[in-house]
């Protein structure tokens, strides 16, 4: 890359310190206000830009890319996952594209375990009746719900998150399982008490609970589909902190609403803002907006990467946290 301060297009509104770091390094644009970018705006963005960085909200698909000026070279992606990049036709344009892993691991594993404990202990409806101030006293049978002791747990994913969340498991004294694509090596299922699943199928039907924490891939798309969901035990209960594309959410609305399910944690959906309106009326839901990265310091975190993988690139190095088509 030539000498000159990289041109870096920022999609939306970052905490200040990373703003603050990024104009400093660089000739940045950063947006003001925060909402996402149209769909034409993107286009702009990609014709005068040396360096991309959009989110999660930023559909980068292959017409768009293609659209990308001669200028763009990187596409830093603020957030772990990039199934809302086509990686692919990037690499054919010549445009790396990288990204943050490993950076909200721990905080989404939190997140995970807080909305398992607010379905299974009916957190909401307490805090509902508190908040309209209709509570009349502790009773022996108000607001009953299960403790997660000798539970089983299926793991469905078994990367950084799903790892983090059996650590958090084991010390509430759950029973570990997973399905992966790939089973992990025998020391590390020692030391995180995991039996495997080859088959999901068989996996989903024992469980007391299920977390999703596998990416949103083409071979991902609805894994927990309706014939799935139809395995599970009607006292069973699914947590999704990953992405909302994995489950069938209207089969999942379904099941809920029939009580074929217990209950379910969701903190991603399947279209974005634009969910199941009988997930919303269901008392045995947990709906959170998106929070599972949502820390202070999570957020600066995945900003560091972000300027790392920028000025590693603009000194003419690989990006340190590169994505290519065989990672996804």
């Amino acid at each position: 890359m030539p000498s000159k301060r990289l041109t870096v297009v920022v999609t939306r509104r970052l905490p200040e310190a990373v703003e603050a770091r990024l104009s400093e390094l660089f000739d940045t644009k950063l947006r003001t206000d925060d909402t996402p970018m149209t769909r034409a705006e993107l286009a702009e963005a990609m014709q005068g830009a040396d360096v991309l960085v959009p989110t999660v909200t930023d559909g980068l698909d292959a017409g768009l890319i293609g659209q990308a000026g001669e200028r763009l070279r990187l596409i830093a992606n603020y957030g772990a996952g990039v199934d809302h990049i086509d990686v692919s036709t990037a690499r054919q344009r010549g445009i790396l594209v990288s990204n943050t892993p490993g950076v909200v691991t721990e905080d989404t594993a939190d997140m995970t375990m807080a909305l398992l404990l607010a379905v299974t202990r009916r957190m909401p409806e307490g805090l509902a009746v508190m908040q309209a101030g209709t509570w009349q006293g502790w009773a022996p049978t108000a607001y009953l719900g299960g403790r997660l002791g000798g539970r089983r747990l299926g793991i469905l994913g078994m990367g950084r998150i799903g790892q983090a969340v059996a650590r958090r498991a084991q010390a509430f004294g759950m029973q570990i399982h997973y399905h992966n694509r790939r089973r992990l090596r025998p020391e590390v299922e020692a030391s995180l008490g995991a039996t495997y699943w080859e088959s999901l199928d068989q996996m989903v039907a024992r469980m007391d609970v299920i977390s999703v924490n596998c990416p949103h891939t083409p071979t991902t798309f609805h894994l927990l589909n309706a014939r799935r969901l139809k395995l599970m035990k009607p006292t069973a209960v699914v947590v999704n902190t990953s992405r909302g594309e994995v489950i069938d959410e209207n089969a999942l609305a379904r099941m809920l609403k029939a009580k074929d399910l217990a209950g379910a944690g969701l903190d991603v959906y399947e279209k974005g803002v634009d969910l199941n309106p009988e997930l919303r009326n269901l008392p045995n839901v947990v709906l959170l907006p998106h929070m599972g990265s949502a820390t202070v310091e999570g957020r600066v975190e995945m900003g560091e990467k972000v300027l790392l993988n920028i000025k590693t690139f603009a000194d003419g190095h690989r990006p340190p946290d590169q994505v290519v088509p065989a990672m996804l």
